[in-house]
């Protein structure tokens, strides 16, 4: 599968936030993230960085 998992960055560390993200979908100034099991989050933040590759997907907050 090619699910991730998001972190937020909170003093320069990474804080799990949810994982088996299937999708990020932009709402305003806030993301909302789907998992594979349909489990939603909405977070105040952006995104710094996507890793396809290594699953791994870095949110900064706004």
């Amino acid at each position: 599968m090619c699910e991730s998992t998001a972190y937020l960055i909170k003093d320069g560390k990474e804080e799990e936030i949810m994982a088996e993200v299937a999708s990020i979908i932009p709402a305003g100034k806030k993301l909302r993230l789907v998992s594979l099991f349909g489990e939603e989050k909405e977070v105040q933040a952006s995104i710094q960085e996507i890793n396809l590759v290594g699953h791994k997907i870095l949110l900064k907050p706004e």
